[in-house]
């Protein structure tokens, strides 16, 4: 599932050159163009009323 779970974008510059990190393990990415190195993890999943609730999920944990 990792290779589905693959970024198109680095998260902080934009750039597009990406590469599996060897170093950062499972799900880790090096940016080419900042030399950023960061992590995707797939969290599963949102039930259908959490997407489409309009965030009023967040209301319950004040």
């Amino acid at each position: 599932m990792s290779e589905r779970a693959a970024p198109f974008y680095c998260p902080y510059c934009g750039d597009e050159d990406l590469r599996p990190s060897a170093e950062g393990g499972h799900g880790a990415w090096e940016c080419a163009s900042c030399r950023r190195a960061f992590q995707v993890k797939f969290l599963g999943l949102l039930s259908a009323s959490s997407a489409t609730n309009g965030g009023t999920a967040d209301e319950h944990h004040h």
